[in-house]
């Protein structure tokens, strides 16, 4: 099978810390999955790894075919569509909304001298209607609510009609109504046969979108687990991994974990 990503004893160390150790993935096509686990338990690095932006410090990491190391990453980057809280805070606040999303064909944060076609412009707007945010075309980045940002973000990751898109913690910092517009968003996007693979890092279980199909467990910079969501995401599972006595209980397309009492 040809893999979507193929992780294989992927370590991170940072002087005498280890932020990942011996991490063995593999996504395949038409896969959507969500990295869950703690604080601090490596998922954004992870993150960074899969969409070519870090290097390990030992293993072999093998994105859409192309080994990193081994390949040229300013062809790769535009094929894996990322939206996370480190590449927001580049953005300028005075950059216009359909900016923000164009500049994505670039691969920059703030439009300098790009000249851009019509049906980039066109494309832009698409992927504004699509998460219910074209209306602020005009508007500039900075006058966003936090929940309009999010979804601006992941309109501007699909910008290059990415391979394989990396959401990491698209839920931080939202309120309820906010965090199920959000939710509703990405599972209409997980639904679509023609969506690229799905990657959705978060810690919050009732963020997993209907439509989510396997579940990768972190716990101190290893795998805890991973598979398919309703064998791997247990009550057992998940309170290993966050060191808390939990139970997990799904319906109606949702997971839910609480404290056991």
């Amino acid at each position: 099978m040809s893999w979507v990503l193929d992780l294989s004893d992927i370590t991170v160390r940072r002087g005498a810390k280890t932020i990942l150790d011996g991490v063995d993935w593999k996504v395949a096509e038409g896969e959507r999955w969500v990295v869950l686990g703690r604080n601090g338990a490596g998922k954004t690095t992870l993150v960074q790894i899969a969409a070519g932006r870090m290097h390990p410090t030992s293993g072999r990491a093998t994105i859409l075919d192309q080994e990193l190391g081994k390949t040229d990453l300013f062809e790769l980057r535009p094929r894996v569509g990322l939206a996370s809280a480190s590449l927001a805070d580049r953005i300028p606040g005075s950059e216009s909304v359909l900016d923000v999303v164009q500049t994505a064909a670039y691969g920059v944060t703030g439009r300098w001298r790009e000249a851009y076609e019509d049906l980039d412009t066109e494309r832009a707007h698409d992927l504004l209607k699509l998460f219910d945010v074209d209306q602020l075309a005009d508007r500039t980045f900075g006058t966003l609510s936090e929940g309009e940002r999010k979804r601006v973000q992941i309109a501007r990751s699909l910008m290059t009609d990415p391979e394989l898109l990396l959401l990491d913690e698209p839920g931080a910092g939202l309120d309820l109504g906010g965090r199920e517009e959000l939710v509703r968003a990405v599972s209409e996007l997980a639904s679509d046969p023609s969506s690229p693979v799905l990657v959705l890092v978060t810690h919050h279980v009732e963020e997993i979108p209907p439509g989510f199909t396997h579940v990768l467990l972190l716990k101190d910079g290893a795998v805890h687990g991973a598979g398919p969501l309703e064998e791997v995401l247990t009550s057992d599972n998940l309170s290993s991994a966050f060191g808390l006595s939990l139970v997990v209980a799904h319906g109606g397309g949702r997971w839910v974990a609480r404290a056991a009492r």
